[in-house]
């Protein structure tokens, strides 16, 4: 249901149910957990990029599974959702959603998970939870206003509605448009190949100083970025550049 592909220094995390609109059920979303673990783990994966099969990034959660759940179970759907977005938020490394369609619900939370977001044009998005009775809960009452804004967040949520990829791109919920699905890869791993060119551990620890900066006042973000800073000065990656500099050659960053 879930393929990983590595390509050099980027894992392709990528939802295989196309006749679902790879809509997540309960075993969908235990085996996304555990190949998000095993990134994780991995120092030579720099980049992640997760994608859909088909014309969906992703419907959501698999409404057909929920309608045979008790309450007990939904709420284990639920917060398994929730924990397995908030573990993607939380990686290292710099991750991209390559939005290959449409992103509606839990799909378009998913998308909010990640540190950017490419998006083909055609595609909806939009937190649909409200026309079912529920509200967002992987993530998407809180994401979504840091990203755009209370105002703009909460007409999305209360109306249900759905946007379309330009719209989109002028709220800031994407970073770009591109014409189609077979141009989208291309475009993302290009953009993870800009940031492969830098150092691997400046990258994670300028990626925790934002993350972790956003939740607390300037001062003590500050202080957060001081520590990240600390702990690059004695890596190889840092002297590796200062030669590189002195030499007038690229570095090559090892990561350590």
């Amino acid at each position: 249901m879930i393929h990983l592909e590595r390509l050099d220094h980027v894992a392709v995390i990528r939802v295989d149910r196309p006749e679902r609109l790879n809509c997540f059920d309960y075993p969908t979303l235990v085996e996304l957990k555990e190949l998000v673990a095993t990134v994780r783990r991995e120092p030579d994966i720099r980049v992640v990029l997760f994608t859909g099969t088909g014309k969906a990034f992703s419907a959501g959660a698999d409404l057909k599974e929920r309608v045979t759940l008790n309450e007990t179970e939904v709420r284990r759907n639920v917060e398994m959702i929730r924990d397995v977005f908030a573990d993607i938020a939380r990686l290292p490394q710099p991750t991209i959603a390559a939005v290959n369609g449409h992103a509606l619900g839990g799909g378009f939370e998913w998308m909010l998970a990640c540190d950017f977001r490419i998006i083909v044009n055609g595609a909806l998005v939009g937190l649909t939870e409200t026309s079912f009775g529920i509200i967002p809960g992987a993530g998407g009452t809180q994401r979504l206003p840091r990203l755009i804004g209370e105002t703009r967040a909460k007409e999305m949520i209360f109306t249900a509605k759905k946007i379309d990829a330009e719209t989109a791109e002028r709220y800031g919920i994407v970073s770009r448009v591109v014409p189609t699905v077979e141009e989208l890869m291309e475009v993302c791993l290009a953009f993870a190949d800009e940031m492969l060119r830098n150092g691997p551990i400046a990258i994670r620890q300028a990626k925790q100083a934002i993350d972790q900066g956003l939740d607390h006042t300037l001062s003590e973000g500050l202080k957060l970025e001081t520590a990240a800073y600390e702990t690059v000065i004695p890596t190889e990656d840092r002297l590796e550049a200062l030669r590189a500099f002195a030499e007038k050659r690229t570095p090559q960053f090892q990561g350590k």
